[in-house]
């Protein structure tokens, strides 16, 4: 692991132990996030496969029924009968923040309460497996919404844990190793230089000592 181009000075040792304290904690917070980003992930996951499994026999059941209806009436009278719809949904989007993700919330409104209006034709000149085809897509409605909003919010949230774990890996693996490598570096050469510091001075004592009373000079004299 290389080390950071610093200074081996005292300054910069206290300033990434600091730093590399807060790398720790950091750490240790994303990885937290993760684990529960991953724990709700899940969850939603599960929502999501009940769902579509749920949405798909529902859709299922109503192209069925708009089958039997072309069965039984002509392209021409079918595609009369949907041309001009009464009723109309309106899509209000809302979010919500989960460990700082704001998924989607999406909540319906018709432009009318009376029931009739999903119909937007008459009944003397259509068939009742056209009126059961409308039902059935009109049920199926709430839980497609409800489906838009759950895949949306698993895109948002995978794409969140992806990051969140690019982030952990990099302080685990790439910036921790670095500090404490660096770290590592500037105390050896500070301790290195206090060594070296320390030779210098007894060094520098011991020519202080001989100037000042001749021990070499006594010492060849005996």
């Amino acid at each position: 692991m290389a080390i950071m181009n610093v200074n081996p000075t005292r300054m910069q040792l206290t300033k990434l132990k600091k730093q590399l304290t807060t790398a720790v904690r950091g750490h240790k917070m994303l990885k937290d996030k993760r684990d529960e980003l991953m724990r709700q992930f899940l969850d939603l996951v599960r929502v999501n496969k009940e769902l579509r499994e749920k949405v798909e026999a529902e859709l299922k059941s109503c192209n069925a029924h708009f089958v039997n209806a072309s069965a039984v009436m002509s392209k021409e009278a079918l595609d009369a009968s949907l041309m001009s719809p009464k009723q109309q949904v309106e899509i209000d989007v809302t979010s919500r923040n989960v460990m700082s993700v704001n998924v989607p919330q999406f909540s319906s409104k018709t432009r009318t309460d009376n029931q009739g209006d999903i119909y937007p034709y008459g009944f003397a000149f259509t068939s009742f497996e056209l009126d059961d085809a409308v039902m059935s897509l009109n049920d199926v409605l709430p839980d497609l919404i409800k489906l838009a909003e759950v895949e949306k919010s698993c895109e948002l949230m995978s794409a969140e844990i992806e990051k969140t774990r690019r982030r952990v890996n990099s302080l685990e693996h790439v910036m921790i190793p670095r500090y404490e490598e660096t770290i590592k570096y500037i105390s050896m050469k500070l301790e290195e230089n206090d060594r070296s510091s320390r030779t210098r001075l007894m060094k520098v004592k011991d020519m202080l000592l001989d100037k000042a009373h001749n021990y070499s000079g006594k010492a060849a004299a005996e």
